[in-house]
């Protein structure tokens, strides 16, 4: 009974240490896995990761930041975590062309390139890792979207009611 005691208690104290609250921590660990800091937004709120290297990422709301285009980022976003990359990645959509496409990975291959690939299932889309130095701000995705979507109208010569 003992043992198992141990054991319930060990398993907490873990869940606790992989449990961070906040942005500070979760960077620590993206530069650990050879990636850049700044790849959440400065509102995460805590992460979850575990033995297998599944990561959970919880922010306070669903937003919309921008790297070189806009990025959408659910209330949580989940990936298999490993050196140089996230992989599988769920809750994470990327804008292209007027259009809202999933990301599906992350990946610095050569960290002296100065290049992280984005996967986005039809293509895959280098950018400069520079851009993610540093968390960005999220917008609540209401507003962002509510935006585009006058935009695109007024673009398009039809008038939202």
């Amino acid at each position: 009974m003992a043992a198992l005691q141990t054991l319930l208690l060990t398993y907490s104290l873990l869940q606790i240490v992989f449990s961070v609250s906040a942005g500070n921590s979760l960077q620590d660990l993206l530069r650990s896995k050879g990636l850049p800091a700044g790849l959440f937004p400065s509102n995460v709120k805590s992460y979850d990761l575990d033995s297998t290297g599944r990561l959970q990422v919880y922010l306070d709301q669903p937003c919309v930041a921008k790297f070189e285009n806009r990025v959408f980022f659910d209330s949580v976003v989940k990936a298999n975590l490993s050196y140089g990359g996230l992989i599988g990645v769920e809750g994470l959509s990327q804008e292209e062309l007027f259009l809202w496409l999933p990301v599906k990975g992350i990946i610095v291959y050569d960290p002296s390139s100065g290049l992280i690939l984005f996967d986005i299932g039809l293509a895959h889309k280098e950018l400069s890792l520079s851009l993610f130095e540093d968390p960005p701000v999220c917008n609540p995705q209401g507003t962002i979207l509510s935006l585009s979507l006058s935009m695109n109208s007024i673009c398009l010569g039809y008038k939202l009611t």
